[in-house]
């Protein structure tokens, strides 16, 4: 099968398009043909290297697969030859209490597919039959593969950590990209006041025509202090936090007395300075937050198939054009998600 790999860590330069073996199908494995698998930046940092992923080389990125079963091992009995699937971003035990009690992502062997293991970049894939979820024929592929990581961390970060209800004003930092967006959807569908920054004048009019309420270009205005204007000087009562140490300073000053900041990401940086002063002061508090559980993502499956909440592809490339995707990620020229299309 052909794979884009990295056999070393690095730069983009670092994926190459080449041949591999065919996965095949162990005891209550599946094995996937894959049709679409998005850009994430999990991959990034997979390819430049992370001490939080022990990644074996060479490696196949690849976090969020949508396609067709092509053959399943001993002892899979609920997935069948031809069903169409989402591969579950998010693998766990299934076996501890932590996965009893469904707080799967709190389990002390959890990780995430496509960096704990090998992943999507490849015409096919192989997972544990309990990560494999059917979807309708009806949807397609390339949909599947663009939500799934990005909707389910937004989800838990807003809904189970942050508690998001009606009325609230929640601000989402770089909204153009395709977990920010995701919040956006997220926090509209929970009645939520949703105010956003990008990073260029014509994500503004994406944004606003995504459901925005107020955008501000954080290369044009002070985002901290538009913020504040924004809301008569009282700040807002969640700050989605993704981008890290680039922001933080801004994104904390952001919130209201009794607010929530919610973060997942470093992508600028992982140190970041914290005043205690002002957080036991004002009642604040911060919360971490990683992927989701399976319920949670049954939700979401739910809430897309039924257009509830939207999906938005920014674009699509052919697997051996990897490169290019990840550096339009890079770049921050997205708006929404970049999507690999692997085979029909």
């Amino acid at each position: 099968m052909k794979v884009v790999v990295f056999h070393k860590h690095g730069g983009p330069d670092q994926l190459v398009y080449e041949d591999s073996p065919d996965p095949k199908a162990g005891v209550g494995d599946v094995i996937v043909k894959v049709g679409a698998c998005s850009i994430n930046h999990l991959d990034i940092w997979a390819r430049q290297g992370i001490s939080a992923y022990n990644i074996k080389l060479p490696h196949i990125s690849g976090c969020d697969v949508a396609g067709v079963v092509a053959d399943t091992g001993h002892g899979v009995s609920d997935i069948k030859v031809g069903d169409n699937v989402i591969i579950s971003p998010g693998l766990s035990c299934f076996k501890c209490d932590a996965c009893v009690s469904g707080d799967d992502n709190l389990c002390d062997s959890f990780r995430i597919f496509g960096a704990g293991t090998d992943g999507g970049y490849a015409e096919y894939a192989k997972a544990r039959a309990e990560s494999v979820i059917p979807i309708p024929k009806s949807f397609p592929l390339t949909l599947a593969a663009a939500f799934p990581l990005t909707f389910l961390t937004a989800y838990h970060m807003l809904v189970s950590r942050a508690g998001i209800g009606p009325g609230q004003d929640v601000l989402v930092i770089a909204a153009g990209s395709g977990v920010g967006l995701a919040a956006v959807r997220i926090a509209r569908m929970f009645g939520a006041r949703v105010i956003a920054t990008v990073g260029s004048d014509e994500k503004v009019e994406n944004a606003m025509i995504a459901g925005v309420d107020d955008v501000i270009n954080y290369n044009r205005e002070d985002f901290a202090k538009k913020t504040l204007e924004l809301t008569d000087g009282r700040g807002v009562d969640v700050v989605f936090e993704n981008v890290g140490a680039e922001t933080w300073q801004k994104s904390l000053a952001c919130l209201a007395k009794n607010g929530k900041l919610v973060t997942c990401g470093a992508t600028s940086g992982a140190e970041a300075q914290l005043d205690l002063r002002a957080l036991f002061m004002n009642q604040q508090s911060v919360h971490g937050s990683i992927l989701g559980t399976r319920k949670e993502l049954f939700e979401i499956i739910r809430f897309v198939l039924t257009g509830q909440l939207r999906v938005t592809i920014d674009s699509v490339f052919e697997l051996k054009d990897a490169q290019k995707a990840q550096e339009r990620m890079l770049g921050r020229w997205n708006f929404g998600k970049i999507v690999l299309e692997v085979g029909s």
